[in-house]
């Protein structure tokens, strides 16, 4: 391999090598890149000698022996025990020196008059300045001996001494020549000759060429790699290509070469590339690999502080030594080589003057704050001006467009370590919180909880409290919010009315056309769960589900985990609204699986609120079980999310019939939302839980007193408050009056959207038409009542309507008229059961259509299979049981 590609070299070197045995001297120099193979060829020149009877006198220069005078020369006169010569002279006065050289000239000539001589010095680029001075000398006034000087060098060497060379040149004997990289045919020829001849495939020597730039030292190490490659795949067992790790090496005929080891025998020969080649083209390796695509010569000079004719000097000689194309290295392997050798202290240090250079460049925010962060990356603590700050921050913002949001924390928390000082601590901290929302919604709950103490120490500005009062508002702590803006009186804020109160009184309307207009962001993050909690309090709940399912989507497609959970979680709490129990199960379910945590937050409780809720209505006991009977710390309860989750134990104590576990936690949230301020039926209506709870102990006069509590709030104005309010004050009040106040809770149920109570409340009517003497009327309601509840698979209720009912489906099919038997496509779908409900109350298709948010002509087309199912031709047959189907699709 070492002599592959210098057929017209060694040429040269033996027709000079037989022109000194034949009595000439001559002067050759080999000038090439490190790793190029010059001291493969001295070496081969050096044994062709011997074997001739010449006597050869070799030396080796190096960069540690560089100051040692007279260094070279004495490894050339010890190279020999023949060759005695006289007493050197290095600090002599000029005389002397003249006179030592004269006397070992003249030694040289004496001992070539018995044999020829031939000197060989390797590296003399790093030889000594008195050796060379000696050397110099020898060339002038040998030329008539038998003597032939080979000498390697590099051209682009930094420690180059340009008299010598010239002085070289100057003499007519004198031959250069040049070593170029291999070519592509060269590293085939020599893969071949490695595989006993075998021609390998293209692709490999192509591999291999441009891996190694063609560089014989560079090629050799990566031979070794694919050579022990092939060992470790024997040692398995193996043929062909693949291992079981994974990884591709190539075969001994040659396929696609891998990527090289890091630190393997190709890393450690681009350390010795560089090493030979010298410091500042060291340094220029390493300023290339960490400006990467963003390097170019001006850049590279101003990041190193070197002069222009040196950058060029070493940018040519990596180039010539086949690492550099350019300011590009040829493979990224080697990139990495020279990345993983440079120490983690210098890298820093090289990372924060590359942010300074492509900062003052106007380079990308982004491309300037990933060298700050690696900068950081040793742990050293550093300090950063306005202007680092500044790019930090931005190059936050520009990360999150491609959702990496990890990346853009990690940038705000070492902008936020490095302004000490900064007046912009706070909107960093701030803004953390709202981009550690996007995946860790317990981890934003610590870091507003962190930022609310600091606030209440005079550690964080005024200006910051609007939007910690929206992100805390938003994480379901209405009491810390409601504190924060109170607190905010007499600083140019307005504390206006309860944050409570904002949120469920936000119009449909409003709620709507923020949904529509904002985009997915950290900043509309807050006011969109804001919007859509409104909704879902709102007299059109059926609302929230479409949206919601669209920003659970669109946070999905941010590869936002923790924004998926909360939408997942309104989703689940919409759907739960509306009566669909297993729908709001599968979501809430979800939004669990989604948070990377669960302990240290209350955002947790939500869901699993949801879940106990659901559970329990489908008689799941055991599972809701399981998530109610957590112990829950009383921290937890400082936020609306802990107040869901007490409910909804004491719903599920309430299935279980445990009425005092419930009511002491039903008391329990009323006794907190007083103390807030933010006692809102529409959100938490504790009261009339307890009252249900009561009458369940035999207290309906303190059940009374809850549910008229109730009724006299502004929130009973609403269909779902004062539908589930009415239900109880039937229960309590005179049974004459029950029918009557039953009928108006159905109606303000039905108006809601929430199926599992209108159910509830149809089966008390059907009860108590039964006791008022009318039966049949009875009878048939709470059958109604049974098949509502059914469909929502709401098994608890229908066990409380019907208890000896079987759970099979709901069945609605119709003989024909003057037939004996069924017809067996008369049952309706839940979509046409729908349309004909809402056809059955009066409502027009246009309005059906908007409702359910279908076309007029789909509404027509469900109606007319309607008809045809049931045997009807208009909407005046429909019959009146059909009068028990949610008014939205969820």
């Amino acid at each position: 391999m070492s002599l592959v590609g210098r057929a017209s070299v060694i040429a040269i070197l033996d027709t000079a090598l037989a022109d000194c045995m034949s009595g000439e001297s001559r002067i050759v120099l080999i000038e090439g890149a490190t790793g190029s193979g010059k001291s493969t060829l001295v070496d081969t020149v050096a044994e062709r000698a011997r074997a001739a009877g010449a006597v050869v006198l070799s030396a080796v220069a190096s960069p540690a022996e560089q100051e040692v005078p007279l260094g070279v020369l004495g490894q050339l006169v010890n190279s020999e025990q023949s060759f005695t010569s006289p007493e050197l002279a290095a600090d002599s006065p000029a005389p002397s020196r003249v006179g030592a050289m004269q006397a070992f000239c003249a030694q040289l000539r004496e001992l070539s008059e018995a044999s020829p001589v031939v000197l060989c010095i390797d590296d003399v680029q790093h030889a000594d300045e008195e050796s060379l001075r000696y050397l110099q000398y020898v060339a002038r006034h040998a030329r008539s001996a038998p003597v032939l000087m080979v000498v390697t060098g590099a051209p682009h060497a930094e420690a180059q001494d340009p008299v010598f060379t010239t002085e070289l040149m100057r003499q007519p004997h004198f031959r250069r020549i040049r070593l170029g990289l291999l070519s592509e045919a060269e590293v085939c020829a020599v893969l071949g000759g490695q595989h006993g001849g075998v021609r390998p495939r293209p692709e490999l020597a192509a591999d291999l060429h441009r891996m190694s730039g063609g560089n014989p030292l560079l090629l050799r190490a990566l031979l070794q790699e694919l050579q022990e490659l092939q060992e470790l795949r024997e040692q398995r067992g193996h043929r062909g290509l693949g291992n079981d790790d994974g990884a591709r090496p190539a075969d001994s005929a040659g396929d696609r070469f891998p990527a090289p080891a890091p630190g393997g025998p190709f890393a450690e020969a681009v350390a010795t590339c560089l090493h030979r080649t010298g410091p500042t083209a060291t340094g220029l390796a390493r300023a290339v690999a960490l400006l990467g695509e963003l390097a170019s010569v001006p850049r590279i000079i101003r990041l190193l502080g070197v002069g222009s004719s040196s950058a060029q000097r070493g940018l040519a000689a990596l180039e010539a030594a086949g690492i550099l194309d350019g300011v590009r290295f040829r493979h990224d392997g080697a990139r990495s080589a020279v990345l993983d050798g440079t120490g983690p202290s210098a890298k820093a240090d090289l990372h924060r003057r590359a942010a300074a250079v492509l900062r003052k460049d106007g380079s990308p925010a982004t491309a300037v704050a990933g060298h700050l962060l690696a900068a950081s990356a040793d742990g050293a603590p550093w300090s950063a001006g306005a202007a680092d700050i500044e790019v930090l921050r931005d190059a936050a913002e520009d990360l999150l467009v491609s959702n990496d949001a990890p990346k853009a924390l990690r940038l705000l928390e070492l902008a936020h370590e490095a302004g000490a000082d900064s007046p912009l601590r706070g909107a960093i901290r701030i803004r953390r919180a709202q981009i550690t929302w996007r995946y860790d919604p317990v981890a934003a709950e610590r870091q507003a909880g962190s930022l609310l103490d600091d606030l209440h120490s005079d550690r964080l500005d005024a200006e910051h409290v609007q939007p910690l009062a929206g992100l805390l508002l938003a994480q379901g702590r209405v009491a810390d919010a409601a504190r924060l803006l109170k607190g905010s009186e007499g600083t140019g804020h307005e504390p206006g009315t309860s944050p409570l109160d904002t949120l469920l009184d936000t119009g449909v309307a409003a709620s709507e056309r923020l949904l529509q207009s904002a985009r997915l962001t950290d900043a509309t993050m807050a006011p969109l769960t804001q919007a859509l909690r409104s909704l879902i309090a709102s007299e059109h709940p059926e609302r929230a589900v479409p949206w919601s399912r669209k920003l659970m989507e669109e946070a999905h497609r941010c590869q936002a985990p923790g924004w998926s959970a909360v939408f997942a979680t309104l989703h689940a709490e919409s759907l739960l609204r509306l009566g669909d129990l297993r729908g709001a199960h599968t979501h809430a379910a979800m939004a669990l699986d989604l948070l990377p945590e669960r302990n240290g937050g209350t955002f947790h409780c939500a869901p699993t609120a949801v879940l106990i809720r659901a559970c329990s209505g489908m008689g799941r006991y055991a599972e809701a079980s399981r998530y109610a009977d957590q112990q829950i710390p009383q921290r937890l309860l400082s936020s609306l999310h802990g107040l869901g989750y007490l409910r909804a134990r004491g719903l599920h104590q309430m299935a279980v019939n445990q009425p005092h576990a419930a009511l002491a936690d039903f008391l329990e949230i009323g006794r907190i939302l007083e103390s807030w301020g933010a006692d809102r039926p529409a959100h938490l209506p504790w009261r009339t839980d307890a009252a249900e709870a009561l009458l369940r102990l035999g207290k309906p006069r303190q059940a009374e007193q809850f549910v008229l509590q109730q009724l006299s709030l502004p929130d009973a104005r609403r269909p779902w408050v004062r539908g589930v309010s009415l239900r109880l004050r039937a229960l309590v009040s005179d049974p004459k009056q029950r029918p009557a106040t039953l009928n108006q809770s159905i109606d303000e149920l039905h108006r809601s959207g929430d199926r599992v109570e209108t159910a509830r409340s149809m089966a008390e009517l059907g009860r108590a038409l039964e006791a008022d003497g009318a039966p049949a009327k009875g009878s048939a309601m709470i059958r109604t009542a049974w098949n509502l509840a059914k469909e929502c698979e709401a098994t608890t209720l229908c066990k409380e309507i019907l208890p000896d009912a079987p759970l099979t489906p709901v069945a609605r099919d119709r003989a024909p008229a003057g037939s004996g038997g069924t017809n067996t496509e008369t049952k309706l779908s839940s979509s046409e059961q729908r349309v004909a409900t809402l056809a059955a109350q009066g409502l027009t298709n246009r309005e059906i259509s908007a409702k359910l948010y279908l076309t007029v002509s789909t509404v027509e087309q469900h109606l007319t299979r309607v008809y045809r199912k049931l045997q009807i031709s208009c909407r005046g047959d429909l019959p009146l049981d059909l009068e028990l189907g949610s008014r939205a699709t969820v």
